[in-house]
């Protein structure tokens, strides 16, 4: 149940991204890093699980950026679509730079094409941070519920916007970590512009922010399945699913504790938020990008900065 945030409130960083990547903990995922050639120019992770190597968020030296979130479409019974959704945020970041593909044109040739189809459920927000800081339109977002081009939506086209997104529909103001985000980020960045906070005291004030666990406790003879609902409230996931995953999950082996957490495969298991991260863009264009990990791929804690990858760099032709 991820969660994103955009937000235009700072006066110094007028392009904010914060993120939270909720997952299984098991699930094999490469940290952040500039991608191989032919796509040198996108900076992210991206999944090792499945053979697409799509991501959920990414940023290229050209000021691209792309956030996807999942959701279950009504009567869906599986995980995962017959093609990756990260595939719909590679296909923005890594689009030919030649042609310099406008935002409204990856609508269209995503909509009206087969970018969309035999793909699980998702909202896709995207754009260029120029647009954004410049004030020329905004981010966009579709989906594979985005009828046609005109319906396309946006967002953050104007200084002192905050817009969230999570596992539903955009627009659907019931998720209380959707509300709450949008609230606790703009009073965060307030209060650090109020304090003339640095750059650093700020990234941490935002941190703190997308630690924030107000996550239901899982009742006595609650349901598992009807338990995982309650993961709307919470910007962030505590690690889940131990005590279920002990009881249900775990293969007999003759060593017994020290598979004590090992799940049967990489989306199954223990669940929670897996990284958080922290974007930041200057009026000059000076990009920060900083992603925390909060879990190696045995789903054990890893001690807090120690996950911590951070990059620096110049969006080009700003």
């Amino acid at each position: 149940m991820c969660i994103a945030i955009v937000t235009t409130v700072h006066p110094d960083y007028p392009f904010i991204l914060l993120n939270n990547r909720d997952e299984y903990l098991h699930r094999p995922t490469e940290p952040a890093t500039w991608w191989p050639e032919p796509d040198s120019q996108v900076l992210g992770g991206f999944d090792l699980h499945r053979p697409a190597h799509g991501t959920w968020l990414g940023v290229t030296r050209q000021g691209r950026i792309a956030v996807l979130t999942n959701y279950r479409e009504e009567g869906e019974a599986i995980i995962e679509g017959a093609r990756s959704r990260g595939l719909i945020p590679n296909a923005w970041l890594k689009s030919d730079l030649a042609t310099n593909e406008s935002s409204e044109a990856f609508a269209k040739r995503m909509i009206e094409g087969e970018g969309l189809t035999g793909v699980g459920g998702f909202s896709l927000c995207y754009g260029l941070i120029q647009d954004v800081v410049k004030q020329k339109g905004g981010l966009a977002i579709i989906s594979n519920r985005t009828p046609d081009v005109e319906n396309v939506l946006r967002l953050c086209g104007h200084h002192n916007e905050t817009h969230a997104l999570s596992n539903a529909a955009y627009g659907d103001r019931s998720w209380p970590k959707v509300v709450n985000g949008e609230v606790w980020t703009s009073a965060a960045i307030q209060k650090s512009v109020a304090a003339n906070e640095t750059r650093e005291q700020l990234v941490q004030r935002l941190l703190t922010l997308l630690s924030t666990d107000t996550m239901p406790r899982q009742k006595e003879n609650e349901e598992w399945d009807m338990y995982l609902n309650q993961l709307r409230h919470s910007i962030f996931v505590p690690s889940i699913g131990r005590d279920y995953l002990d009881e249900h999950k775990m293969p007999a082996h003759e060593i017994g504790d020290v598979v004590k957490h090992k799940a049967v495969d990489a989306t199954s298991g223990c669940y929670g938020t897996q990284k958080s991260i922290v974007v930041l863009v200057d009026k000059e264009g000076k990009a920060y990008y900083l992603e925390r990990t909060l879990y190696d791929g045995g789903a054990k804690a890893i001690e807090e900065g120690k996950g911590d990858r951070q990059f620096e760099f110049q969006i080009e032709g700003w």
